[in-house]
């Protein structure tokens, strides 16, 4: 069995890069004509399909991000909210989104218990965040 191997990888990896330049799609291709993809698949042995299913793959996840418009963070958000770009995931303390929320909702509070008796140290109205004249932090 070991010794058919040599004549089986490459025969299985010429049929899969075969099979799946027949579902491609122009993207795919990266603008080389299909015809050419078979040469360069057939041709070189080990190498042609390596490189089929190499550039196919990166083109197609390039072609998913593109659609899906780049990724994360890339919704608008609510009106008065603050504008942030987000690159990934956020701690919860880092993330302003998150601490504009909490500053709302410690401002609500404050509010309804009318500042007296209720509300202790950091939960005074004279310990707010300096704000930008629209009620957001600054």
């Amino acid at each position: 069995m070991v010794r058919a191997l040599p004549y089986i990888v490459p025969i299985a990896l010429a049929l899969f890069g075969l099979i799946d330049l027949s579902r491609s799609n122009a993207v795919e291709r990266a603008g080389i004509h299909p015809l050419a993809w078979v040469a360069i698949i057939v041709l070189l042995p080990v190498v042609g399909p390596i490189a089929w299913i190499a550039v196919s793959r990166q083109r197609a996840a390039a072609a998913r991000q593109a659609a899906s418009g780049g990724g994360r963070g890339t919704a608008r958000p609510a009106p008065g909210r603050p504008q942030t770009r987000r690159t990934g995931p956020l701690a919860p303390d880092d993330d302003p989104d998150f601490l504009w929320k909490l500053e709302q909702e410690r401002r609500r509070q404050a509010r309804g218990t009318g500042g007296a008796g209720g509300t202790t140290g950091g939960d005074a109205p004279d310990d707010t965040v300096p704000e930008d004249g629209n009620g957001r932090p600054s």
